[in-house]
């Protein structure tokens, strides 16, 4: 990959987003589309929507303009991530169900496998629908994860940073540009989505982002052994994955629906525990580099796949059980025994 394509894209692609946010914000207000407070929501006053759609403008049209989109992985990627910008998008405007959202993801992700991106579970059949599954799941661990004030914003830069070297290491420089213009479109967005946010992503951003992590991650992992794949999968994606380890086993075990939003994520309890909410994003965006930094390591040779699939394992174990211990659902009143005459 030459040099200065990649210094021109990634200058592109923070310029284009942070220009397109400033517009589409003041679009998004002209419009009332906006998120307004109510429910398990922090903000307090409606804030306009649209920053996702300035992000998939700064990562897309550089690396589309300046290298063309002809490997095969690459297009199928940027094609399935457009598919979900544009169903987060209509979700933002009109909330959609469940099941409509899975009919969009699930075609996206399997047109991504069709493309070749398949990783190495079980050798035989069993790893297309897994590949899919995963795909469908971290792309949406990635939109939960969008819960607070400059959180995903912040990962993403650190996350899809260290990816793209991981893709450079790898021999994948079209997906390593996509990659690395990723975090500076992430970057041009996130001043104005940094607490308190004047814009959010919504659906179509967090979507976005998901996707393209998510199938770039399998991309990486293609042809590898089953700690390759594990540590591939696991380590890009990590603190999506952990969130959403911890909000399905908190909710299995307090008896709530799996569904339901709420203030029971890992922002949420390291807010309990007293960071603020820069301090909370830039804690998540610490753990993002912790294990993209492992996997990059992995990616050099300087630590076996399966050393680095422990390792990532064993904190992902730790990192959804010991939040457990905070307290976000109400407690449960005891019942007064009624008193009277005897």
């Amino acid at each position: 990959m030459n040099g200065s394509i990649l210094l021109t894209a990634t200058a592109s692609g923070f310029l284009v987003a942070a220009a397109a946010t400033h517009v589409l914000r003041r679009v998004a207000l002209h419009w009332g589309l906006t998120d307004r407070p109510g429910g398990h929501k922090a903000h307090r006053r409606p804030t306009p929507y649209l920053g996702g759609v300035a992000i998939m403008l700064g990562a897309v049209l550089p690396p589309a303009a300046l290298a063309g989109l002809a490997d095969a992985h690459a297009a199928a990627i940027v094609i399935g991530a457009l598919a979900v910008t544009l169903l987060g998008l209509i979700d933002d405007l009109r909330p959609l169900r469940p099941l409509t959202r899975l009919a969009v993801e699930t075609p996206a992700a399997v047109g991504v496998v069709l493309s070749g991106v398949q990783v190495t579970l079980t050798g035989g059949w069993p790893d297309i629908p897994i590949t899919v599954l995963w795909i469908v799941v971290v792309t949406n661990s990635f939109n939960l994860l969008d819960n607070m004030d400059g959180a995903l914003g912040a990962v993403t830069v650190v996350s899809a940073t260290l990816l793209a070297a991981a893709a450079f290491v790898s021999a994948q420089p079209v997906i390593g540009l996509l990659l690395a213009t990723l975090p500076l479109a992430a970057l041009g967005f996130l001043p104005y989505n940094w607490a308190p946010a004047k814009i959010f992503m919504g659906d179509a951003g967090s979507l976005f982002i998901g996707f393209v992590l998510a199938c770039s991650a399998a991309l990486l992992a293609t042809g590898g052994n089953a700690g390759t794949t594990v540590a591939g999968l696991l380590l890009p994606t990590f603190v999506a994955t952990v969130d959403t380890g911890i909000v399905l086993l908190s909710r299995k075990r307090a008896g709530r629906p799996i569904l339901r939003g709420g203030t029971d994520h890992l922002s949420h309890r390291l807010r309990k525990l007293g960071l603020s909410t820069r301090l909370t994003a830039l804690a998540l965006a610490a753990l993002a580099a912790a294990a993209g930094m492992l996997h990059l390591v992995m990616t050099l040779g300087w630590i076996s796949p399966l050393g680095a699939s422990l390792i990532g394992l064993g904190a992902a174990c730790v990192l959804i059980g010991l939040p457990q211990r905070v307290r976000v659902y109400p407690s449960a009143r005891p019942q007064r025994t009624p008193t009277g005459k005897r």
